[in-house]
């Protein structure tokens, strides 16, 4: 098929050669692994192929806070964060890792955070059999999610084992490009996308006080998801 002039591959999330996949995926902050890989999380946990979801940042951004509040809001996005992943997965097992970058001030590439979250990452790669991390496109205009792609794919260099990385969109519309595949995954309930939405209260509503609110059109999620593969990154 053509995207935007570009040929490329299509395919689904179960079949060859992604129906073996175990999948990480790599979030910038609590919500975006339902905005953007909710349906993928759902797929690769009832098919035994969710390996982990990774926050990159602490989340508390979101909202102003005085001396002693962030870590409150942390705590927060923390609870809200595991309740997501509980509703797209039905499963308890699966923890949230969490490697709290501060939000919206991402580690500098050659720093030493930036090095150590990619040992940390790869690490998990190699002790979970990862071979495939989903995670925000590198051409993201909010800093944390082109700072997540950046991660992810040194990481996938450095996991010592073969990892392909794919990109979703959150904020930005398909990317262009000398792009391999395009992935996607079945549809899921509509219903379960929007209950593990809700678990982010502090995103959606005043519970917390005045801050970020999710638009209303970006609560109005597809069925399924899209990611997409580099020929070169």
């Amino acid at each position: 098929m053509g995207l935007r002039g570009q040929l490329v591959v299509t395919g689904t999330l179960g079949g060859r050669p992604w129906g073996n996949r175990r999948w990480l995926v790599l979030a910038p902050h609590p919500d975006d692994e339902t905005l953007g890989a909710g349906a993928l999380i759902a797929q690769a946990a009832a098919q035994d192929r969710f390996a982990a979801l990774v926050y990159l940042t602490d989340g508390s951004g979101s909202h102003p806070c005085s001396d002693g509040c962030a870590g409150r809001l942390i705590a927060v996005r923390r609870r809200e964060a595991a309740l997501a992943l509980f509703r797209l997965t039905g499963s308890r097992k699966h923890v949230p890792v969490h490697l709290d970058w501060q939000d919206a001030r991402p580690a500098k590439l050659g720093s030493m955070e930036f090095h150590q979250s990619v040992c940390a990452l790869a690490a998990l790669c190699r002790q979970l059999r990862v071979d495939a991390i989903a995670v925000t496109a590198l051409h993201e205009p909010h800093c944390d999610h082109a700072a997540a792609a950046q991660l992810a794919y040194a990481a996938g260099r450095s996991a010592k084992r073969q990892v392909i990385v794919a990109e979703f969109c959150v904020w930005s519309s398909r990317p262009t490009g000398r792009l391999i595949r395009v992935i996607r995954t079945e549809a899921m309930p509509p219903g379960k996308r929007r209950a593990a939405l809700r678990s982010h209260r502090s995103q959606l509503t005043a519970s917390y006080g005045q801050g970020f609110r999710l638009p209303a059109e970006k609560q109005r999620m597809p069925a399924r998801d899209t990611l997409y593969v580099w020929r070169h990154r």
